[in-house]
């Protein structure tokens, strides 16, 4: 009897009541009192159907114990009628119960005033400690004792992830209980492995609403919740790269890299404990399957399509429409003067679909037409109104609905219904008002430009829209009592819907207005990293907007410069799929050698280079080139330009006698007077690849003397070609020069470009290289571990730098170091190069010859000698019979035949080819020096007969070089 009447002794009883949203904050405190020494039950404050909140209230006292209910913005979960009677009620109850009554509020918004006889504890802005004393005073318990937490304790709800993007959380959220519990249950399942769940359903069914309402309701639980829209990839790639500096983590500048080192932060733990990402509208999963983290967090995907649960990975969680009673909660929030009978006959014709009851709610309460008159108009639509068809998914009444709410903005707010229009050539995902409202006056019509003008106005025709329409608008933090919108969305199906509406006409002219819009943003200097995110935020919009149709110099200019930060950022595949898009178009109104489209296509093979599309980018090159050389000069720019394009994919196939020819005269073709110093430096890299290091040695020098003049012996530029120079030096054999020279150079890239750009790991990569030759070995395995770390961190394991460092890092480890890993490096080399490149690429053949090597030093003769026989054979066909790879690679033969016992004809070949050796590169190289070793060995094998199998022999290492 003492419990029921409100007793609290020691083992008094709890009763905690609260909205299912608050079930958080409801555990946290009965774990509190539990630990007090106190008995506690929580109940949901969930009314059934067709129960009153009277009803509701006397269900609580029926239960023993005292009552603490838990409130928040939504009060107890209902819509603004039945709080009025929930005041009521309260105050009628509470004074006659007052020792059983007591509440915490957990409300951003002022509590109502009816709520004041339950004098509730504050709880929002404190920490755990002082709201666990307040609650206990509040109770009449002790507050000393027992702490606040252990092992098994839920995190305090007022605890905010360090690290947090989500969407504002909808203050109108309504029911989806099951699917919430569900979705905690499969997160919760994965343990410290993980899990990953995908939220499936149809357009328009709410799974990005119930996504946010999940990040909020259990942000608590996490260190970091990071949000990314998966609609556009490269979007979504920036978005979850936006982790980097959160996360504090350290990396160079391309975007790739930045990926990679926030998937290891996250697989790592980060070191900060659980992580929530969650990758809204991802219908196409191989848009963003790559993003998707692993280890021990948890990753929450929406889509529309089941390939998420059919790969493997993912669970899969239904969001099925509204159950009535849920669509009936919703509308008395949307619009509260609906009595339950109306929402309910609202909700049957809209067949429980959140999407059209969210539309028509907002249209009921802001024009005051009757439930059954708005019925009869939705009834009376057609499927077809609008010349499109809807899947039988969805209401009779989709585009009906959509259409009456379009009038009534256009006969009451004409000027909300134009921006409206525009919005619907931005992206749906990221509608730019920001960008539109601080366009160019020339940019916008008359009315858009007068009311982008005031932004008082402007404040209320967005606030007009997001009221009315599907728009859903961003705020920017402010502190003037109006913030602005930053961005907006509208749902697919209405976006579509809104473009469908419109004749040829007014799209073209919405379409223009929508790219001097973006125009007008561009920056103008995609290399420049400050700029990058803005031209994030200006890529999705190209397509959507009939910017891609490069309509004027302007808008090619955007649509080019937003190629060329692509490829800044590293991101080939995104800017490959920008080109294709545009190039079709482009040639519809282009002549193919108009300059736009000559830049655009010297991008489009430049990307297809870098994706390891070599033929493709090969075909591309020749075309241009071809088609100019037949029309203009010899030395024109444009030419020349498309000479050195091909001139790249050319070195990357391995055709280093082409491109030599091409570089060549691309750089006769700039003149001397314009020191076409771009075209000397891939002149002076081709003389490398084709073996000739003096000649390449004293272009890089006269390259590096005229950048010292012009631009100052610290430039980065200066660096690099600092940096070539010490390259060909130390492939000359003057080893301690090099080495003294790329310590300083090093240093210098350090300070300049940072410690993870590509140019400042070559360098290390190089002294490495430089100290291995002089005898320091363990200090040129630390440089090689270093680089070869970064290295797979910055570019991932079969990238052409990374298979480059790691075909010297196995060539030491097999001298030097672990002959196993040796052995599977080597291996992985050899078969990421033969992926990557096909089997008669040199730098294939090379590797395979390292590989030779390690299974040399293993005793493993007889295949060691296959593969010698056949390096060589390839190397001779690949670059010549000449080229110091291939004098190489019959050093490495001889050696291996002297291995096997075939002296003789070991002894045969390296006679041979020292003449060749000396002629190539003379005398006094250290090639030079090891073919005379080897033949002096075989010398004096000849005149011996002794065993030589465990003789040293002089070997050559394979080193791809850099392009």
């Amino acid at each position: 009897m003492a419990d029921r009447s409100g007793g609290a002794g020691s083992r008094g009883r709890h009763v905690i009541g609260c909205a299912q949203s608050n079930r958080p904050w409801a555990a946290w405190i009965a774990y509190q009192l539990e630990r007090s020494g106190q008995r506690t039950v929580i109940l949901r404050l969930d009314r059934p159907v067709g129960a009153s909140p009277a009803e509701v209230l006397r269900g609580l006292l029926r239960e023993s114990g005292r009552i603490l209910l838990v409130l928040d913005d939504r009060y107890v979960g209902w819509g603004s009628r039945d709080q009025d009677e929930w005041t009521t009620v309260l105050r009628e109850a509470v004074p006659a119960h007052e020792s059983r009554f007591t509440a915490v509020s957990v409300a951003t918004a002022r509590i109502p005033p009816g709520v004041g006889w339950l004098r509730p504890v504050d709880l929002r802005g404190l920490d755990s400690e002082e709201a666990r004393r307040r609650i206990l005073v509040r109770l009449g318990l002790p507050t000393t004792g027992t702490g606040i937490g252990g092992g098994n304790a839920p995190r305090f709800p007022g605890d905010r992830p360090s690290t947090i993007n989500v969407p504002h959380r909808n203050p109108w959220f309504t029911g989806r209980d099951r699917v919430l519990d569900e979705l905690r249950v499969r997160l919760d399942a994965g343990g410290d492995g993980g899990a990953r769940v995908a939220l499936r359903g149809m357009s328009g069914v709410g799974k990005s609403q119930t996504a946010i309402e999940y990040a909020h309701r259990y942000a608590h639980d996490y260190d970091v919740v990071w949000w990314v829209n998966a609609g556009f990839r490269a979007s979504a790639r920036e978005q979850f790269a936006d982790l980097v500096p959160r996360l504090g983590l350290s990396v160079g500048g391309e975007l790739g890299e930045h990926v990679r080192a926030v998937h290891e932060a996250l697989s790592a733990g980060v070191q900060r404990g659980r992580w929530l990402v969650i990758f809204d509208n991802a219908d196409d999963m191989s848009q963003v399957r790559g993003l998707v983290p692993e280890g021990g967090g948890h990753v929450l995907v929406t889509t529309l399509t089941r390939d998420w649960a059919i790969d493997g990975d993912f669970s899969e969680v239904d969001v099925p429409p509204f159950d009535r009673e849920e669509s009936v909660d919703y509308v008395s929030r949307g619009a509260p003067r609906l009595t339950r009978r109306e929402a309910g006959r609202l909700a049957e014709v809209v067949r429980d679909l959140p999407l059209l009851l969210a539309q028509t709610a907002a249209w009921l309460e802001a024009n005051r037409m009757s439930v059954e008159e708005y019925v009869a108009l939705i009834r009376q639509g057609g499927l077809n109104d609008f010349g499109i068809r809807i899947s039988d998914d969805y209401p009779m009444g989709f585009q009906t609905s959509w259409s009456i709410a379009l009038q009534t903005l256009e006969r009451n707010h004409p000027e909300a219904a134009e921006l409206l229009r525009l919005f619907a050539f931005f992206s749906p995902d990221a509608i730019p008002v920001r960008l539109i409202r601080t366009a160019h006056p020339s940019d916008l019509p008359e009315r858009l430009s007068d009311l982008a003008a005031d932004p008082v106005r402007w404040h209320a025709v967005m606030r007009r829209l997001s009221e009315s329409t599907a728009v859903q608008p961003a705020y920017e933090s402010s502190s003037d009592g109006a913030p602005p919108v930053e961005t907006a969305t509208m749902h697919r199906l209405y976006h579509s819907l809104l473009a469908s509406t419109l004749s040829e006409d007014r799209r073209q002219a919405l379409s223009g207005i929508a790219c001097g819009v973006l125009a007008g943003a561009d920056p103008r200097s995609p290399g420049d990293p400050r700029e990058w995110p803005r031209y994030a935020e200006l890529i999705p919009q190209l397509d959507g907007s009939g910017a891609l149709n490069g309509g004027t110099p302007m808008v090619r200019e955007l649509v080019l410069n937003c190629i060329e930060y692509l490829r800044a950022r590293g991101e080939g595949h995104d800017g490959l799929a920008l080109c294709e898009q545009a190039v079709p178009r482009w040639r519809i109104h282009l002549e193919p050698d108009d300059p736009s489209m000559l830049t655009l296509t010297h991008q489009k093979a430049n990307m297809l280079r870098r994706v390891g599309r070599f033929r493709e980018a090969e075909a591309v090159g020749r075309a241009v080139v071809d088609r100019l050389a037949g029309s203009r000069e010899f030395d024109d720019r444009d030419l020349c330009g498309a000479k050195n394009g091909l001139g790249g994919t050319l070195m990357a196939l391995g055709l280093y006698e082409e491109a030599h020819q091409l570089f060549e005269e691309a750089a006769q073709g700039k003149g001397a007077d314009r020191q076409g110093l771009k075209e000397l430096h891939n002149l002076a890299i081709t003389l490398v690849l084709l073996g000739k290091y003096e000649s390449a040695a004293r272009r890089h020098r006269e390259i590096l003397e005229i950048r010292q003049r012009n631009l100052g012996p610290s430039h980065p530029r200066t660096l690099v070609s600092d940096l070539r120079y010490i390259w060909t030096l130390r492939l000359l054999g003057r080893y301690a020069e090099a080495r003294a020279r790329q310590e300083r150079n090093l240093r210098l890239l350090r300070r300049a470009v940072g410690e993870w750009h590509p140019d400042t790991l070559l360098a290390e990569h190089n002294l490495a290289l430089c100290l291995r030759r002089t005898g320091e070995l363990e200090e040129a395995g630390t440089h090689l571990r270093s680089v070869v770390e970064r290295t797979l961190r910055k570019r991932g394991s079969r990238h052409p730098d990374t298979l480059h460092i790691q075909t010297d890092h196995a060539s030491f480890l097999r001298e030097h170091g672990d002959l196993e890993q040796a052995r599977d490096l080597a291996d992985e080399v050899a078969e990421g190069y033969r992926d990557l490149l096909g089997p008669d690429h040199p730098f294939t053949i090379g590797a395979a010859a390292n590989l030779g090597l390690v299974l040399r030093r293993c005793g493993e003769y007889e295949e060691a000698l296959h593969i010698a026989e056949t390096t060589l054979n390839g190397m001779t066909e690949a670059v010549g019979s000449d080229h110091p790879w291939t004098l190489g690679c019959a050093i490495n033969l001889a050696g291996a035949r002297s291995l096997v016992g075939d002296v003789e004809r070991a002894g045969e070949l390296s006679g041979e080819i020292l003449g060749r050796v000396v002629r190539v590169l003379g005398d006094g190289h250290p090639m030079t020096r090891s073919c005379k070793a080897a033949h002096s060995a075989d010398l004096t094998s000849l005149r011996h007969t002794k065993a030589v199998r465990h003789r040293e022999r002089p070997y050559w290492d394979f080193e791809p070089q850099p392009t």
